[in-house]
């Protein structure tokens, strides 16, 4: 890892700020879309670039802000990589919205979150904390290929269940969907059955598929040679060189992901699993007498 002073933190206006702590991951997952040349990476993507001074520039940029809203991390790359157990940037980014009242949205794989609990606990308790956990293949041996330097998806589930525990809400990300590797109706099954079980608040995919982009491309087909053989040959026959690559089984898998989420009170939308995600609710401040 290396790391940058950078110029700001927060991306976004008015009621919901993102902010990336990290540049890289070493998650290894071999379908990331954070990978792709889009977004110009000018070093090794394992290389994680560290925004040493993001509690500085949190904490500058939420001082002067007069409404409260919430804050959301690990779009890009997750806020709990291996990393995080040594520097705790995220902790400390964490401890700053919870000074100012803020709310924290907070996407990741890795039960190193439940480190920073009692954190999150009182975040939610003031405000709001909404924890994203994805969840992709249930099989623990598969799980393994497709993300090999990450808890697995049953680590993940007992996370799930400490924040149920605590009624901290979550949002699964039920993506991407692997076609001809995870896009079985066992694996998707499984996963929204916990989802269930742990009370999960919604479930967010994009049509049951995968992504491919320069970079990403190459990286993930590299995979499929490594761990399945002949793989990569049925990709490019069935989707040549698109940026959307859905499951042949996508209409079917959707339609059982929303059966489930009906039957059980669960968001499946992406649109009201934001919208949930992204709202900080007014909180009822009592006036002390020393306020008057």
């Amino acid at each position: 890892m290396h790391f940058v002073e950078a110029k700001g933190i927060l991306t976004g206006s008015g009621g919901y700020y993102g902010m990336n702590i990290y540049r890289g991951c070493s998650h290894g997952c071999i379908y990331c879309d954070s990978r792709s040349k889009c977004y110009q990476f000018t070093h090794a993507f394992e290389d994680i670039e560290v925004k040493q001074n993001a509690p500085e520039l949190l904490e500058k940029a939420l001082r002067s802000k007069r409404k409260k809203c919430m804050i959301g991390t690990g779009a890009m790359s997750d806020p709990y990589m291996h990393c995080e157990e040594e520097l705790r940037l995220t902790r400390k980014c964490l401890e700053i919205i919870h000074k100012y009242g803020f709310g924290a949205a907070i996407q990741t794989k890795s039960d190193r979150i439940l480190q920073d609990l009692d954190l999150l606990d009182e975040i939610n308790r003031t405000a709001k904390c909404v924890v994203q956990i994805t969840l992709t293949t249930y099989d623990d041996d598969l799980c393994r290929i497709v993300e090999p330097n990450v808890c697995n998806t049953k680590r993940r589930i007992e996370v799930l269940e400490m924040m149920q525990e605590r009624n901290i809400p979550t949002v699964v990300w039920l993506t991407p969907v692997l076609p001809y590797i995870n896009d079985t109706e066992e694996n998707i099954t499984s996963i929204v059955s916990e989802c269930v079980r742990t009370g999960v608040k919604g479930i967010i995919d994009f049509g049951m598929g995968l992504t491919l982009r320069e970079g990403d491309r190459e990286y993930y087909y590299a995979a499929l040679d490594r761990y399945f053989p002949g793989m990569k040959q049925q990709y490019i026959r069935s989707y040549g060189n698109a940026y959307e690559l859905p499951s042949p089984h996508a209409k079917d898998l959707m339609a059982l992901v929303r059966r489930i989420c009906k039957e059980n009170g669960i968001m499946y939308t992406p649109e009201d699993c934001f919208r949930y995600m992204r709202g900080l609710p007014e909180k009822q401040t009592q006036i002390s007498i020393f306020d008057l």
